[in-house]
């Protein structure tokens, strides 16, 4: 080997290697371990579930409200009045309490409304109540709206309004108000009723201690069972 070829092999390998250009492309990003995309993953449905939440309870609440314009297919809210807004409303409720002779009623609804303004009344939908007497025989009404105050524990009922005795006496009138306290109603609409003693009509009724009385007042008209007439009753 000449002396020239030794020297180029000596400068070869004393020589670095030469860098790679700067523009030949950056290195590839790191890739995310399970560990990390699992963490992620956690840390975004920490957010995206309680949104969910969210928007389906407000569609929930907003749903009843939206009225369909069927013809031009646009979906518009409905207004909702101040009353509306400032209301509490319960669905199958139910009340229970004491007479003042410490005998039980109860007093149910399809719905009831209590408004903020005022608090101590209860509006009812198609209420229903019952008041058990010391001798075991019961007191039933119903009718298609009533109103309930809870310090006086009056209800006010209208429309249908039907009384029932289980001595087999039956009441209907349009306008009554009960007083479950004392166990009394009355009311001063046209009453019709009946009963093991006949039928009749009358202007008015008084039902007194729990149902052992019932008076009715005005222009009556009764129309006697015969049976009931000959048994005495």
């Amino acid at each position: 080997m000449s002396q020239a070829s030794q020297f180029a092999d000596a400068g070869h390998i004393g020589r670095a290697p030469a860098k790679p250009p700067q523009g030949s492309g950056a290195a590839p990003p790191p890739r995310l371990s399970g560990r990390n995309r699992y963490s992620l993953f956690v840390g975004l449905m920490k957010v995206v579930l309680p949104a969910l939440a969210i928007a389906l309870i407000l569609l929930i609440v907003i749903w009843p409200q939206l009225n369909f314009d069927k013809s031009r297919f646009r979906v518009r809210v409905s207004d909702i009045s101040l009353e509306q807004a400032d209301s509490l409303a319960m669905l199958n409720a139910r009340f229970e309490g004491l007479d003042e002779k410490n005998q039980p009623f109860s007093l149910t609804a399809d719905e009831a409304t209590q408004t903020a303004r005022q608090e101590g009344l209860i509006h009812l939908e198609l209420p229903k109540g019952d008041i058990t007497l010391e001798d075991g025989t019961w007191l039933a009404l119903n009718a298609r709206e009533g109103v309930y105050s809870r310090d006086s524990q009056l209800l006010d009922l209208t429309g249908a309004v039907t009384l029932f005795h289980d001595r087999g006496f039956e009441l209907r009138t349009e306008k009554a108000q009960v007083d479950l306290n004392a166990g009394s109603a009355e009311g001063f609409e046209t009453v019709e009723g009946q009963g093991p003693f006949g039928a009749l009509v009358s202007e008015g009724f008084q039902v007194l201690d729990r149902g052992e009385r019932i008076i009715f007042t005005g222009k009556s008209r009764v129309v006697l069972n015969p049976e009931a007439v000959e048994d005495g009753q």
